[in-house]
């Protein structure tokens, strides 16, 4: 029997690669001649940068950023020297795990340290910059991340803002002549975990805003400062960035980063399949493990878990699904090939002792799944 474990991080809990270790120590104990392949998955956010690491090899490489609120931090990117290519995860530089529950304020925060790791990437000759955006602490619209670049952002007296959520709404002109002429050599290929729009109900203020700390009047002061900065792009640049789908990734990033990089949006879930070889080893198996800290209908915009069940399905290959947090029925996992989903949590638990459990649960539930699944196949 082979079995394919390919999970998502457990955000704050277990990275990609530490849930597979986890989940195929479950299922050894179970049978130690199952034929166990890990494959951790990452669909650009939380846990991009070791899943990248590994993959292609690279080296981390630390470097001093601009936090989100505007403090120095050191952050981190993968740099593989043999194929000039940067593995960038903004989280590391822009993330909200960065801040405190009472830090949390996009209309404050800034993805301008994101755009020193792009710069960093570009000095050590990257020719190939792979961004995760995921896990964003930000709704700036990528400006801080331009800012950083050399572009410079003016409100009505021509005056040069901060570049912040909050003065979305102050931008009348773009000045893009200081861009930092190196990029321009450079192929950036944006890992998107969504495909949100920029604007509207589904866009990057309504429905990520509340999460990353902004009360109803700020996710409309948010909203409305996208906008202007969506219709000062269009006047200065000739881009219409509200229709690119993934361009309300990271508070608006996406957006950003097409507009003034010239970057690629792609699914991360393609970018990974492509990487990691998740077809080849998916082919042919018997069973597909995957999961993530939490499910609920955002699955559907192009997670981790789903592009793992998609080809599970195109393959033939059913797919189990675990989660700290399951929010969504059944029948709509089935729909996208995940034929269960289970929590790891024993019973009502609160979100603190889960995280800090997550190791031991994970290997319970797996445990449990393998001890049907061969059960089940005995009777066949």
């Amino acid at each position: 029997m082979k079995i394919v474990l390919a999970p998502n991080a457990f955000k704050g809990s277990l990275s990609a690669k530490d849930a597979a270790h986890v989940m195929a120590e479950a299922i050894l104990v179970v049978d130690s001649d199952i034929e166990v392949r890990e494959v951790p998955f990452s669909d650009g956010g939380d846990g991009l940068l070791e899943v990248l690491t590994d993959i292609l090899g690279g080296e981390k490489v630390a470097v001093e950023v601009l936090g989100p609120l505007g403090k120095r931090i050191v952050s981190e990117l993968c740099y593989v020297r043999d194929k000039s290519i940067a593995a960038i995860e903004m989280a590391r530089a822009s993330g909200l795990a960065l801040l405190s529950e009472s830090e949390r304020d996009p209309t404050r925060t800034t993805t301008y340290g994101t755009g020193e790791l792009i710069k960093k990437g570009v000095d050590l000759g990257a020719k190939r910059i792979i961004i995760g955006i995921g896990g964003s602490a930000t709704n700036d619209g990528g400006i801080g991340m331009a800012a950083a670049l050399g572009v410079r952002f003016l409100d009505s007296r021509g005056k040069e803002i901060y570049p912040c959520g909050g003065n979305l709404i102050k931008i009348r002109d773009i000045d893009i002549r200081g861009l930092y002429k190196k990029i321009k050599d450079v192929e950036i290929e944006v890992v998107c975990d969504v495909d949100n729009p920029l604007l509207g109900e589904n866009g990057a203020a309504r429905v990520y805003g509340p999460q990353k700390g902004a009360t109803p009047e700020q996710v409309e002061e948010l909203e409305q400062g996208l906008a202007n900065l969506a219709r000062v792009i269009k006047e200065k640049l000739g881009i219409d960035v509200t229709t690119i789908p993934g361009g309300g990734a990271a508070g608006g990033l996406g957006a950003g980063l097409f507009a003034f990089l010239g970057a690629k949006l792609k699914k991360g879930i393609d970018v990974m399949k492509s990487l990691t070889g998740l077809e080849y080893e998916i082919n042919g198996a018997d069973l597909v493990l995957t999961g993530e800290g939490k499910l609920d209908d955002q699955i559907f915009f192009g997670k981790g878990p789903f592009g793992v069940a998609d080809t599970a399905k195109k393959f033939g290959v059913p797919c189990i699904a675990v989660a700290g947090s399951v929010d969504i029925t059944p029948d709509r996992l089935q729909e996208i090939g995940i034929i269960a989903c289970l929590s790891i949590c024993p019973g009502p638990v609160d979100l603190k002792k889960a995280m800090e459990n997550a190791r031991s649960y994970l290997k319970s539930t797996v445990k449990q799944i393998i001890m049907i699944w061969k059960s089940a196949l005995n009777k066949v």
